[in-house]
């Protein structure tokens, strides 16, 4: 099996485990020509009933960026919004295919109009995956352009060797591989929900944040499953744990420790500062406009959504690149999101209404924007009830094991 072959079959098998006689949506940029065409493949041989490629293209959305209104940007359609409830309803699996083939096709371009997105569909779409009523994973798929990123010269069997040891396509049987570190990172998170903590505070090199955490709030690591039971990973790979925390709570500042593409344009050296849970102040060496109207666009932009944990175990991490994909640089270090919660991280969320969840704490927003900002000499520490407990100290996962 070519390592093509090998990629579309983990992303079919362990990513949204594609079950037979399911509908598959695949989700591509036409950069990924050659890989969708892969996944598809294993899909229909892992007994899909049928296959969908929905492609996007960056040059077509440039135009629209270029030509179109504000307003036309933002306006969701009714179609688009009946689509993602026929996924919903016929339990499709959906496969996503990220790496942005030119982060600076969007320069230039008014940065309002960058980040604008359909609010209904983002919100309609995200409310589905993250209930896990569609069953879904994302994986970044190599290409010139991604390569050029991290290389300086489009190297895309450099980036596929880099791809396959992060993905663990190199070991002898991947799928196993993803099962015993699905199980560890399970483990950790078991562990973290025993301490019952109620804040959580990283502290690095320009980053001192404290986030207030949501009472009997639930981690997640290595996974989740859907309403029937079938187990899935939504992101290859993974490395994290994490939660949604208390969007009232943030208090202190962060510095990124990886560049981060936001409404598809390249940040970099950003700097957020965060008061009564709310985000003030925003510096960067480059992109803080971007990152600033994705902030303006709705009031639950500017909260958090997510709290992670990432050590330097991570295969990722030890990798020592900046892969410029959310996706992989996430899991090579500590992160937080601003944007949308997770309802499974509230004790009975699942059940709940979003104005119900809201009261508990858990942000509500069509965006969610996740930003690394752990590495080297990151320390982080709990507050439970039994006092201050060390989880990470100089990157390491030093919390002990549950007995």
């Amino acid at each position: 099996m070519s390592l093509i072959e090998r990629f579309a079959d983990l992303a079919v098998r362990v990513g949204a485990n594609v079950q037979p006689g399911q509908g598959v949506v695949v989700r591509s940029d036409t950069s990924h020509l050659e890989i969708a065409r892969a996944v598809t493949e294993a899909a229909y041989r892992a007994g899909a009933s049928w296959v969908e490629v929905e492609w996007n293209d960056p040059l077509i959305r440039r135009s629209a960026v270029t030509h179109a209104g504000l307003d036309a940007l933002k306006a969701s359609r009714g179609w688009a919004l009946r689509r993602i409830q026929e996924w919903r309803e016929q339990g499709v699996a959906l496969i996503t295919l990220s790496g942005d083939a030119d982060p600076h096709l969007f320069d230039g371009l008014d940065p309002v109009k960058v980040a604008a997105q359909p609010t209904d569909e983002l919100r309609e779409l995200r409310k589905n995956l993250i209930s896990g009523n569609i069953r879904w994973t994302i994986v970044a798929a190599p290409n010139p352009g991604w390569a050029t990123q991290i290389f300086g010269e489009p190297d895309v069997e450099r980036l596929w060797e880099a791809v396959a040891t992060a993905m663990r396509l190199d070991e002898d049987d991947p799928v196993a591989a993803w099962t015993e570190r699905s199980a560890t990172l399970a483990g950790r998170a078991r562990r973290l929900d025993a301490l019952d903590l109620s804040e959580i505070r990283y502290v690095g090199e320009g980053t001192d944040l404290t986030v207030g955490l949501i009472p009997g709030c639930c981690w997640t690591g290595g996974g989740g499953a859907d309403p029937s039971g079938v187990v899935y990973l939504p992101n290859l790979p993974t490395e994290e744990v994490f939660t949604s925390p208390d969007r009232t709570t943030a208090e202190g500042r962060i510095r990124l420790t990886k560049p981060v593409v936001v409404a598809g344009q390249l940040v970099t050296g950003l700097e957020v500062t965060f008061h009564d849970g709310a985000i003030t102040d925003v510096r960067a060496d480059s992109g803080a406009d971007v990152v600033r109207a994705q902030l303006d666009s709705e009031p639950g932009a500017r909260h958090l959504g997510e709290v992670s944990l990432v050590d330097r175990d991570s295969r990722i991490a030890r990798s020592g690149l900046v892969f410029h994909n959310t996706l992989f640089d996430e899991n090579a270090g500590c992160h937080v999101a601003w944007g949308q919660g997770f309802a499974f991280a509230v004790p009975g969320g699942d059940a709940m209404t979003p104005e119900q969840l809201f009261e508990r704490g858990l942000n509500q927003a069509g965006v969610h924007t996740d930003v690394v900002i752990g590495g080297a000499g990151i320390t982080v520490t709990g507050r439970g009830p039994g006092g201050t407990v060390e989880i990470l100290r100089d990157d390491e996962w030093v919390l002990a094991d549950a007995g």
